[in-house]
Protein backbone atom coordinates (compact mmCIF):
# COMPACT_ATOMS: atom_id res chain seq x y z
CA UNK A 1 0.00 0.00 0.00
CA UNK A 2 1.63 2.99 -1.20
CA UNK A 3 0.78 6.21 0.94
CA UNK A 4 -0.39 8.56 -1.47
CA UNK A 5 0.45 12.68 -0.52
CA UNK A 6 -2.14 13.85 1.36
CA UNK A 7 -4.32 16.32 -0.35
CA UNK A 8 -3.22 20.25 0.05
CA UNK A 9 -6.09 22.10 -1.37
CA UNK A 10 -10.10 21.80 -0.66
CA UNK A 11 -10.36 20.77 -4.22
CA UNK A 12 -8.20 18.15 -3.40
CA UNK A 13 -9.84 17.15 -0.21
CA UNK A 14 -13.24 16.88 -2.30
CA UNK A 15 -11.92 14.19 -3.97
CA UNK A 16 -12.46 12.03 -1.02
CA UNK A 17 -15.49 13.81 -0.09
CA UNK A 18 -17.77 11.29 1.89
CA UNK A 19 -21.39 11.95 2.28
CA UNK A 20 -22.23 11.44 5.89
CA UNK A 21 -25.46 10.76 7.62
CA UNK A 22 -26.27 10.97 11.33
CA UNK A 23 -28.00 7.59 12.58
CA UNK A 24 -30.81 8.06 14.54
CA UNK A 25 -30.47 5.19 16.68
CA UNK A 26 -27.20 6.35 18.34
CA UNK A 27 -28.84 10.17 18.93
CA UNK A 28 -29.38 10.94 22.69
CA UNK A 29 -33.43 11.90 23.47
CA UNK A 30 -32.73 15.33 23.13
CA UNK A 31 -31.16 16.17 19.65
CA UNK A 32 -33.54 16.32 17.10
CA UNK A 33 -32.15 15.10 13.70
CA UNK A 34 -33.39 16.91 10.57
CA UNK A 35 -32.40 18.00 6.58
CA UNK A 36 -32.01 14.42 5.88
CA UNK A 37 -30.29 13.41 8.93
CA UNK A 38 -27.44 15.93 8.43
CA UNK A 39 -28.31 18.72 11.25
CA UNK A 40 -28.78 18.21 14.51
CA UNK A 41 -30.00 20.34 17.40
CA UNK A 42 -30.18 20.12 20.77
CA UNK A 43 -33.54 20.75 21.82
CA UNK A 44 -35.14 21.51 25.34
CA UNK A 45 -37.90 18.42 24.83
CA UNK A 46 -37.27 14.82 24.54
CA UNK A 47 -37.64 13.31 21.01
CA UNK A 48 -39.49 10.52 20.40
CA UNK A 49 -37.25 8.17 19.51
CA UNK A 50 -37.72 4.33 20.35
CA UNK A 51 -35.30 2.31 22.80
CA UNK A 52 -32.41 1.52 21.34
CA UNK A 53 -29.00 -0.22 22.85
CA UNK A 54 -27.07 1.76 20.15
CA UNK A 55 -28.64 5.43 21.82
CA UNK A 56 -26.31 7.62 24.00
CA UNK A 57 -28.35 8.00 27.21
CA UNK A 58 -26.12 10.40 29.39
CA UNK A 59 -24.44 12.55 26.52
CA UNK A 60 -25.82 14.49 23.66
CA UNK A 61 -24.12 12.71 20.88
CA UNK A 62 -24.46 11.03 18.07
CA UNK A 63 -22.54 8.77 15.41
CA UNK A 64 -22.73 8.66 11.91
CA UNK A 65 -25.16 5.84 9.74
CA UNK A 66 -21.86 5.05 7.72
CA UNK A 67 -18.92 3.60 8.64
CA UNK A 68 -15.82 4.99 7.76
CA UNK A 69 -12.67 3.16 5.82
CA UNK A 70 -10.31 4.04 2.96
CA UNK A 71 -9.54 7.64 2.40
CA UNK A 72 -12.78 9.68 3.27
CA UNK A 73 -13.16 13.69 3.59
CA UNK A 74 -16.20 16.06 5.74
CA UNK A 75 -16.95 19.01 6.75
CA UNK A 76 -18.66 19.85 9.73
CA UNK A 77 -20.28 23.95 10.26
CA UNK A 78 -22.13 24.63 13.54
CA UNK A 79 -23.49 27.50 15.10
CA UNK A 80 -22.80 26.61 19.12
CA UNK A 81 -20.80 27.49 22.10
CA UNK A 82 -19.29 24.20 22.12
CA UNK A 83 -19.27 21.73 20.09
CA UNK A 84 -16.68 17.83 19.79
CA UNK A 85 -16.02 16.51 16.48
CA UNK A 86 -15.47 12.79 16.62
CA UNK A 87 -14.04 9.72 15.01
CA UNK A 88 -14.82 6.79 17.31
CA UNK A 89 -15.10 2.99 17.01
CA UNK A 90 -18.71 1.48 16.58
CA UNK A 91 -17.90 -0.25 19.96
CA UNK A 92 -17.72 2.80 22.19
CA UNK A 93 -20.12 2.72 25.57
CA UNK A 94 -23.64 4.17 24.98
CA UNK A 95 -24.79 3.95 28.81
CA UNK A 96 -24.19 7.43 30.97
CA UNK A 97 -21.97 9.91 30.95
CA UNK A 98 -18.64 8.56 31.94
CA UNK A 99 -15.30 8.53 29.96
CA UNK A 100 -16.17 5.38 28.44
CA UNK A 101 -18.78 7.30 26.81
CA UNK A 102 -17.02 10.91 25.79
CA UNK A 103 -15.70 11.73 23.04
CA UNK A 104 -12.00 11.89 23.34
CA UNK A 105 -11.63 10.56 26.88
CA UNK A 106 -10.98 6.72 26.17
CA UNK A 107 -9.16 4.68 23.25
CA UNK A 108 -12.64 4.20 21.01
CA UNK A 109 -12.30 7.65 20.14
CA UNK A 110 -10.36 10.63 18.83
CA UNK A 111 -12.32 13.89 19.33
CA UNK A 112 -11.85 17.68 18.42
CA UNK A 113 -12.56 20.17 20.77
CA UNK A 114 -14.45 23.59 20.08
CA UNK A 115 -15.13 25.60 23.29
CA UNK A 116 -14.70 29.55 24.10
CA UNK A 117 -13.26 29.95 20.64
CA UNK A 118 -10.60 27.71 21.18
CA UNK A 119 -9.59 24.44 19.63
CA UNK A 120 -8.28 21.08 21.66
CA UNK A 121 -7.52 17.67 20.61
CA UNK A 122 -8.55 14.86 22.91
CA UNK A 123 -7.08 11.12 22.58
CA UNK A 124 -7.47 8.72 25.53
CA UNK A 125 -8.02 11.23 28.76
CA UNK A 126 -4.81 13.79 27.19
CA UNK A 127 -5.43 17.07 25.91
CA UNK A 128 -3.37 19.00 22.93
CA UNK A 129 -4.10 22.33 23.02
CA UNK A 130 -4.39 24.47 19.28
CA UNK A 131 -3.32 27.71 18.85
CA UNK A 132 -5.32 28.42 15.50
CA UNK A 133 -7.39 30.95 13.93
CA UNK A 134 -10.86 29.95 15.05
CA UNK A 135 -13.56 29.34 12.61
CA UNK A 136 -17.05 27.91 12.71
CA UNK A 137 -16.08 25.11 10.20
CA UNK A 138 -13.45 22.06 10.22
CA UNK A 139 -12.62 19.71 7.88
CA UNK A 140 -11.91 16.35 8.83
CA UNK A 141 -9.69 13.92 6.30
CA UNK A 142 -9.46 10.36 7.59
CA UNK A 143 -6.75 7.97 5.27
CA UNK A 144 -7.95 4.63 7.37
CA UNK A 145 -5.10 2.49 5.98
CA UNK A 146 -2.22 4.78 6.30
CA UNK A 147 -3.65 5.29 10.09
CA UNK A 148 -3.80 9.46 9.59
CA UNK A 149 -7.13 11.33 11.08
CA UNK A 150 -6.09 15.45 10.01
CA UNK A 151 -8.80 18.33 11.53
CA UNK A 152 -8.52 21.72 9.57
CA UNK A 153 -10.34 24.93 10.15
CA UNK A 154 -12.19 26.10 6.40
CA UNK A 155 -12.07 29.50 5.64
CA UNK A 156 -11.22 31.12 2.33
CA UNK A 157 -7.85 28.79 2.96
CA UNK A 158 -7.17 25.48 4.94
CA UNK A 159 -5.17 25.56 7.86
CA UNK A 160 -3.73 22.27 9.26
CA UNK A 161 -5.10 21.91 13.36
CA UNK A 162 -3.99 19.00 14.59
CA UNK A 163 -2.55 15.58 12.98
CA UNK A 164 -3.08 12.27 14.01
CA UNK A 165 -0.87 9.07 12.88
CA UNK A 166 -1.81 5.84 13.86
CA UNK A 167 -3.69 2.10 13.57
CA UNK A 168 -6.96 1.64 12.96
CA UNK A 169 -7.92 -1.61 13.81
CA UNK A 170 -11.58 -1.22 13.02
CA UNK A 171 -14.09 0.87 10.88
CA UNK A 172 -14.69 4.73 12.15
CA UNK A 173 -17.65 6.12 12.82
CA UNK A 174 -18.14 10.46 12.51
CA UNK A 175 -19.67 11.68 15.63
CA UNK A 176 -20.80 14.94 17.07
CA UNK A 177 -21.24 15.96 20.36
CA UNK A 178 -23.27 19.15 21.31
CA UNK A 179 -23.80 20.82 25.05
CA UNK A 180 -26.72 23.36 25.04
CA UNK A 181 -30.11 23.74 24.49
CA UNK A 182 -30.20 25.72 20.88
CA UNK A 183 -26.97 24.87 19.96
CA UNK A 184 -26.75 23.16 16.07
CA UNK A 185 -24.03 20.80 13.74
CA UNK A 186 -24.32 20.36 10.14
CA UNK A 187 -22.44 17.69 7.90
CA UNK A 188 -22.48 19.96 5.14
CA UNK A 189 -23.10 18.79 1.32
CA UNK A 190 -19.74 19.17 -0.29
CA UNK A 191 -19.90 19.66 -3.93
Amino acid sequence: YLCKPEPKSRADFFKYSQQITLDPNTAHTHLLLTEENRMVTVMNQQQSFFNHPDRFTGLLQVLSRESLTGRCYWEVEWRAEGIVMAVTYRNISRSGNGEACRFGWNDKSLALYYHQNSFRFCYNSMSTSISAPVSSRVGVYLDHRAGVLSFYSVSESMTLLHRVQTTFTQPLHAGLWLYRTGDTARLCKLK
